[in-house]
C-alpha cells in the first residue's frame, strides 16, 4: 500500500514514522519553509526535517506547496499513491486532490470527535476545562459546499486521554502524538487487510477556532480559573502575555487560586491599598515563597511562576522579582 503523508508540526512526526514502518511511504506533503527567529531565517517544518532523515524518509520526495493546485496534483499523481494520510497538515483537501487516491484519505485528529473539530482541538479542550481529550483516526470527508464539514468523516479508531490538572497544550500534544502514531499503525494494517470498520460520529459537534498571536493577551478581569487555563492552553503558542511598565511580559507558568485572599507572610502590598479585596484585578500584591509572584484576580489570586520580559530570557519568579525592584503595587495589563 503506497501512502502519501501530509503533515507539518512536531505532533505529526511520530505518525510519519508509523507510516514509514507500516506501509510504503512514497512522499511527504508539508508546508513551505517559514521565517522564524530574530534573524527571520528560513525554517523547514518538523515533518520535513524528520522526512529528510534516512531512517524515516529514505530519500522520499518532500513536497511543499503554497496551495494544492494543478502543480501540486501533478507532483502527487506522479508518485502513484494509494492512500493519503494526514495529521495537522493545515490545509483543506479539495475533491480533485482527494481523487488522486484510490483508497481515499484518512486523518489523525487530536480530539474525541465530534468534539473540537477544527484547527486547535488541544487548546480548546484545556480552555474549556475538559476532563479528557483523545485521538480520533477518521476518513477524510469533503469539507465545504460539497461536503458535510471539516473533520466530519467516519471514525476508524478512537482512544481517550485524561487531561491532568496542570496539563498544557505542549504536554497533551506529546501524549496525543504517541497515541496517534499507535492508532494509525493499527488502522493502516486493518485497511491493508481489508478489515477496517467505519462508524459515524455521534453527538453534537463543537468547533475550535484558529488562534491568532494576540489571543494570548490576559484579561485580568476574567475569573482566575480562566486565566490559569489560558496560560496552559497557549503553551507553547501563541503564549499568554500581559504588559509591565510598558513592556510585553510573557507569562510562561501560572496557577489560579479561586476564592483565595492575599495573606502575605513576609511582604505587604505597597501602593495598592489594603485589604486585598479592594485592589483592582491585575495589581501585583507581593511575593509568597510557596506561591510565587501574587497578582489580584477577579475572584481570587493568580500566582505567576515563570516569566519572560520583552527581549529578556525566561526566569523563575524569584529571579524575575530580584531583577525588577518595587513590583508590589504595579498593575499588569
Amino acid at each position: 500500500m503506497r501512502v502519501l503523508f501530509a503533515g507539518s508540526p512536531e505532533i505529526a512526526v511520530p505518525s510519519l514514522r508509523a507510516v514509514a514502518e507500516s506501509a510504503k511511504l512514497v512522499g511527504v506533503l508539508t508546508n513551505p519553509e517559514s521565517q522564524k527567529g530574530r534573524g527571520l531565517a528560513a525554517s523547514a517544518t518538523p515533518v520535513a526535517l524528520a522526512a529528510a532523515d534516512r531512517e524515516i524518509g529514505n530519500g522520499v520526495p518532500i513536497l511543499a506547496f503554497d496551495h494544492l493546485g494543478s502543480e501540486a496534483r501533478e507532483s502527487v499523481a506522479a508518485l502513484f499513491p494509494d492512500l493519503l494520510v494526514s495529521f495537522a497538515y493545515g490545509r483543506i483537501f479539495g475533491p480533485k486532490f482527494l481523487a488522486l487516491f484510490p483508497l481515499g484519505g484518512i486523518n489523525v485528529h487530536p480530539s474525541l470527535l465530534p468534539r473540537w473539530r477544527g484547527p486547535t482541538p488541544i487548546p480548546a479542550a484545556i480552555l474549556h476545562h475538559d476532563s479528557e481529550s483523545g485521538v480520533s483516526v477518521q476518513r477524510l470527508a469533503l469539507a465545504g459546499a460539497d461536503g458535510p464539514g471539516v473533520d466530519s468523516g467516519d471514525l476508524l479508531a478512537v482512544e481517550r486521554i485524561p487531561i491532568e490538572e496542570r496539563e498544557t497544550t505542549a504536554s497533551l500534544s506529546r501524549k496525543a502524538a504517541e497515541v496517534g502514531a499507535r492508532l494509525l499503525a493499527g488502522v493502516l494494517k486493518a485497511i491493508a487487510e481489508g478489515r477496517a470498520v467505519d462508524r459515524p460520529q455521534e453527538g453534537e459537534p463543537s468547533y475550535s477556532a484558529l488562534l491568532m498571536k494576540d489571543d494570548g493577551l490576559i484579561d485580568w478581569s476574567r475569573p482566575v480559573a480562566e486565566i490559569d487555563a489560558l496560560v496552559r492552553a497557549f503553551d507553547p503558542w501563541p503564549g499568554a502575555f500581559t504588559r509591565l511598565r510598558g513592556l510585553r511580559l510573557a507569562v510562561l507558568e501560572a496557577v489560579g487560586y479561586p476564592g483565595r485572599s492575599w495573606q502575605p507572610a513576609t511582604q505587604r502590598v505597597e501602593g495598592a491599598g489594603n485589604p486585598a479585596s479592594e485592589v483592582a484585578p491585575g495589581h501585583i500584591l507581593g511575593m509568597d515563597k510557596s506561591l510565587g509572584l501574587v497578582v489580584q484576580g477577579r475572584d481570587g489570586l493568580v500566582a505567576l511562576r515563570r516569566l519572560q520580559l520583552q527581549q529578556k530570557k525566561a526566569l523563575a519568579w524569584r529571579e524575575f522579582a530580584n531583577g525588577m525592584r518595587d513590583l508590589a503595587g504595579e498593575r499588569l495589563g
